[in-house]
């Protein structure tokens, strides 16, 4: 067997070099709700897989906490400020106390001297007596007044008797 000589090729052949596999995101990354989602295969590998969603994925999501209502709100801030109001109040009435006391002190001695002042002449008539003195006569006034329309200027006569 002659020697063959080798062929060889004008440009040499290389490999290409490895490949580097991109690294996927961590599942906290991902968004929820996509479908996608780690899986084991049954040859015990860990993949990122599209998946169909599960009864429980496809449960009502629970209903949002209640909100207060806006009358709630109303009330509870107008709450501090009838508050306010009444407390205001009740410091002026301290305030204004003793003068209303004063004041009705003062009325009562009105009314005390009205009755004195209306009660007086019926004490004196009491106390004359017609006996001894010639009774005083009666006298009789009569007054006549005249108008003429609504607006009439009115004209009148007295009758002194």
């Amino acid at each position: 067997m002659p020697h063959e000589p080798a062929l060889h090729h004008p440009t040499p052949i290389t490999r290409p070099p490895a490949l580097a596999h991109p690294t996927a995101a961590p599942i906290s990354v991902l968004p929820t709700g996509t479908g996608i989602a780690w899986v084991t295969l049954p040859d015990g590998t860990r993949t990122l897989a599209y998946t169909h969603p599960t009864p429980t994925d496809l449960a009502p999501a629970p209903a949002p906490p209640a909100t207060v209502p806006g009358w709630a709100k109303t009330t509870a801030l107008l709450a501090p400020t009838v508050g306010g109001g009444i407390g205001a109040a009740g410091i002026g009435i301290s305030y204004a106390a003793p003068g209303l006391i004063a004041m009705a002190e003062a009325l009562w001695a009105l009314v005390a001297l009205i009755a004195a002042g209306a009660a007086l002449p019926l004490i004196l008539r009491t106390g004359r007596s017609t006996r001894g003195r010639g009774a005083a006569p009666v006298q009789h006034i009569t007054q006549h007044v005249t108008a003429t329309g609504l607006f009439g200027r009115a004209t009148g006569t007295l009758n002194n008797r």
